[in-house]
């Protein structure tokens, strides 16, 4: 199963969209962030991302963006093939 690394916020509910949608494909080992009142994480991730909301998810080195774009990779039926790339 590939990495996944998730900057998250504690009560962001498209945050706890995305990572229900993780844990019901498997994903047990999820890399949280948590960006609240951390100013630099927070730009990192923007810098990193080009975003400034949460989440934001890579899955291995490729940023795949918010909860929106996880729900719609796996509409797609591409996201259990990146989840099992190793």
């Amino acid at each position: 199963m590939a990495n996944v690394t998730m900057y998250t916020s504690a009560y962001c509910p498209f945050c706890s969209r995305a990572k229900a949608l993780l844990q019901r494909h498997g994903v047990a080992d999820l890399n949280e962030i948590f960006v609240d009142g951390q100013q630099a994480l927070r730009a990192h991730m923007t810098e990193i991302t080009g975003r400034t909301s949460v989440p934001q998810i890579f899955i291995g080195e490729t940023h795949v963006g918010g909860c929106d774009d996880l729900h719609a990779l796996d509409a797609r039926g591409a996201l259990v093939p990146m989840l099992k790339a190793e």
